[in-house]
């Protein structure tokens, strides 16, 4: 059985103090993924965008919390647009589709549970 820590690529930050904004880089034009946690229960994945980029209109069968750790965002969710800063944060709920887009550049931290 191998390592579950070895497949998400966390060992160099297990059971250590790590800043979650410094785990994950801009590139431009680009959106950058890290995955810190990922189990059966769930997930918890580091994402940066550069501005403009992001994620079309999409569903996910869990709910998900988006917590952003820098920059602004335009999250939709079932159509209704929500403008989200540095520090806040929207749960964005099971079979609803929904899609996200970088107003500035922003880094954020997605956790799903899977349940």
């Amino acid at each position: 059985m191998e390592d579950d820590n070895k497949q998400t690529g966390v060992d160099d930050i297990m059971a250590q103090v790590a800043r979650l904004v410094d785990l994950v880089d801009y590139q431009e034009e680009s959106v950058v993924s890290r995955t810190l946690v990922d189990r059966k229960t769930g997930s918890v994945t580091l994402f940066a965008f550069d501005e403009g980029q992001g994620l079309s209109e999409h569903t996910a069968p869990f709910d998900a919390l988006v917590y952003l750790l820098d920059g602004e965002a335009e999250i939709v969710i079932s159509g209704k647009p929500l403008r989200l800063k540095e520090g806040e944060m929207v749960i964005m709920p099971a079979n609803e589709p929904h899609a996200l887009e970088a107003v500035k550049r922003f880094k954020m931290v997605l956790t799903m549970i899977r349940s």
